[in-house]
Parts: C-alpha cells; structure tokens; sequence
C-alpha cells in the first residue's frame, strides 16, 4: 500500500493497493451494492449515476460515502465525498474522492485513491489527518476481501 500525503501546491491524499483479482470483480466490489457488501459495510445504497447515492451504513452511525459526480466503468468512479460527522462542514462542503481501476494482469488490479477539494482551516486539517489513515484502512480491506474472502458482518456484528 503506498499512501501519499501532499499540501502543496495542492493539498490532496493518494494511495493506491493492488488487488489479487480480476478488473471486473473490483469494479463490482464497488459499483453494486452486493459487492460493497462483501467488504465495507453490511448496508450500502449504490445509484451508479450522475448524482446517485454511493452510501454505506453502520449500526449507530450517519451513512458514509458520499454521491455519484462521474463513472467510466472499470475504469473511474469519482464521488462527492462525505467526511464523518466529526466534522460537520467539511462533511457538509464534501471533498471529491476519484478511484482508477487499472488491470496489472488478468488476476490483479491496482486501484488508486485520488482525494481533491480540500480547504485551509483547524477541521479540515484534522478530516484529511483522519482520512488520510481511514482511505488507507479502506483500501486495505478491500484488498482482504479477495485474500480472505467476504467480510461476514453477522459474525463481526455479534461481537459488538
């Protein structure tokens, strides 16, 4: 996983990870709400459009996510995306958050974060610190749904 942090000239996350999988079981894995559910939430909502929902859901908590801005498919899904509620106006002000699936070979895919739109200020600061380690976790899960298998959110559930 290579995670880069950058402020200048302008401030922006990037990682990237490749997945032991096929271009098109990644692309599934986040453009339908099946596939989301193999690995980041046991409730997602996925309208892939121009101004659809892109949202998963934890018991307790806001949805996550954010809305559809463009999609190629298996190429590009970028999205207006929400911070956590911890920060309500970069929650409300959204940042835009770009993923690129590129095959690396018919079993592997590299798929790349790109994280824009980000302001000056002590809450924006403290979302793209937060971010900058959650987008990690996210891409990190992904890649261990297709090493370990889809998440079994009954059992996880359970244990909270």
């Amino acid at each position: 996983m290579l995670v880069v942090t950058r402020t200048t000239p302008e401030k922006r996350l990037e990682m990237r990870v490749t997945v032991p999988a096929p271009l098109g079981e990644v692309w599934n894995a986040f453009a339908t709400r099946e596939g989301m559910q193999t690995w980041l939430s046991p409730e997602a909502k996925v309208e892939m459009r121009a101004g659809g929902d892109w949202l998963v859901s934890y018991p307790g908590a806001a949805p996550g996510g954010g809305s559809v801005l463009a999609f190629v498919p298996r190429e590009m899904l970028s999205l207006s995306a929400m911070a956590p509620e911890a920060y309500p106006t970069v929650r409300k002000e959204r940042t835009m958050a770009t993923f690129f699936f590129t095959p690396k070979s018919e079993r592997e895919t590299e798929v790349r974060l790109v994280q824009v739109g980000w302001k000056e200020g002590a809450e924006w600061d403290r979302a793209f610190d937060y971010l900058s380690k959650g987008n990690a976790m996210l891409l990190n899960g992904l890649h261990q749904r297709f090493t370990d298998g889809p998440v079994n959110w009954s059992a996880l559930l359970q244990k909270h």
